[in-house]
């Protein structure tokens, strides 16, 4: 038989995100809460991130990823909140029951708030469909960081790395570090998919060449990768017949985007977003479904830590606030040049956080608030990247009196290439 517990709040993942949702929430009042994870420690992927960066916003100083974990482990061991380690949840019902299995035996949760943490997971080779052979010497960029920087292993001696995201960038430096060859770094768009500030101190630096518009087109090799092919690409992504080059290595890395976990949404019939690929969220980040919050890169994929903890402490505080899951009076949709916006309903605009995405690199760039198809609002952005998220209080925003469906667009000066 599961052990049966009721609970005010259930945090579903321990890292960055349900750190400090749980914490926040208990903070706030909440009894009891508990914080879910599946692995042997608190702090999700900030574990193997030994890279300082991290906490510049929130703390105004530059942390590693388990520097920064400590700060919100510390603070939880204070507290009565229940941290549950090596515990993976099985199923989440539509009606918050929570079923997970640790090595305790199974439990079963009854909440009347359950918080989202899951977090997100690389892109494989399958879900890119590159062509080739299938030898060893593949593999994502988050899990080379974890052999390098956990396991102490290097995963290869001459690496390409595919995708300008910034593990990509990172783990470029970090094996150059430890005495690898990495060959250049392939980035199918004309822009950078990073941080600006990793290319910097990562590549630049370094000497490490970025070649923007190219992407791998074939693997070589039977048993381990001996080469790829790499082919420049024209503007809308297909390679260019004549244009291929091989590049001898015995190692690939894949840093070509993340994807928010979702699974346990979908069984508990959240609607998610297609943009975001994560739930649909108002200012709260309450989801459409009463009782269910979603913070982190659940959401959708932050592009700072420091964004990550301040809406999930937001997500804390909302857990006791009865209006959280009022209806919403604007809807957000993004127009022209952007790619994303979080959260996608607003109910008063009084409070919160409003993150975009633009769909490209622009100087000197404008975001505009259209409703009905006349503009009323807009500010300037001096650069605007993919990588960087626009984050903007949602209280600054004069919001039209009539609700209805709200337009957000970006427009500016095309950048190609990193400035």
């Amino acid at each position: 038989m599961p052990r049966r517990v009721k609970a005010q709040v259930v945090v579903i993942g321990g890292g960055p995100a349900g750190m400090a949702s749980a914490l926040a929430a208990f903070e706030n009042g909440a009894r009891p809460v508990f914080l879910l994870e599946r692995g042997e420690y608190l702090g999700g992927i900030l574990n193997q991130c030994i890279h300082p960066g991290f906490g510049l916003h929130l703390f105004g100083e530059e942390l590693t990823g388990p520097e920064y974990a400590e700060r919100f482990k510390e603070k939880l061991s204070r507290t009565q909140v229940e941290v549950l380690l090596n515990t993976t949840v099985l199923e989440i019902t539509p009606q918050r029951i929570v079923r997970a299995v640790n090595p305790q035996g199974v439990w079963e949760f009854e909440t009347t708030r359950a918080v989202l943490s899951m977090g997100c997971r690389e892109r494989t080779r399958g879900m890119l469909r590159l062509p080739g052979t299938r030898p060893a010497g593949i593999f994502t960029a988050g899990l080379a960081q974890y052999l390098v920087n956990i396991e102490g292993l290097l995963p290869g001696k001459e690496v390409l790395i595919l995708g300008s995201g910034d593990i990509g960038l990172i783990m470029a430096r970090r094996l150059t570090l430890e005495g690898a060859t990495v060959k250049a770094v392939v980035e199918v768009r004309d822009s950078l998919s990073g941080l600006l500030r990793n290319y910097v101190q990562c590549l630049h630096d370094f000497n490490i060449p970025l070649w923007l518009s190219h992407t791998v087109t074939t693997i070589q090799g039977k048993e381990r990768v001996e080469g790829v092919v790499v082919s420049r690409v024209d503007e809308g992504g297909r390679a260019i017949p004549g244009s291929e080059r091989v590049v001898p290595c015995d190692t690939l890395l894949l840093s070509v985007g993340l994807i928010p976990e979702n699974e346990l949404s979908r069984q508990a019939s959240i609607p998610l977003c297609p943009r975001t690929g994560g739930p649909v969220i108002n200012e709260y980040f309450a989801c459409e479904r009463e009782g269910f919050f979603a913070c982190g890169n659940v959401v959708g994929v932050f592009d700072l830590v420091d964004y990550v903890t301040l809406v999930s402490q937001g997500v804390g505080e909302a857990v006791n606030i009865p209006t959280a899951f009022s209806p919403a009076k604007y809807h957000l949709v993004p127009g022209d040049g952007v790619s994303l916006v979080i959260p996608q309903k607003i109910q008063e605009g009084k409070k919160g956080f409003l993150f975009l995405r633009s769909l490209q690199s622009f100087r000197q760039a404008a975001v505009s608030f259209s409703f009905q198809g006349k503009e009323f609002h807009k500010l300037r952005v001096p650069l605007c990247y993919p990588s960087e998220m626009i984050r903007l209080n949602i209280q600054d925003i004069p919001w039209p009196s009539q609700g209805g469906e709200i337009r957000i667009g970006i427009t500016g000066e095309r950048i190609r290439g990193i400035y």
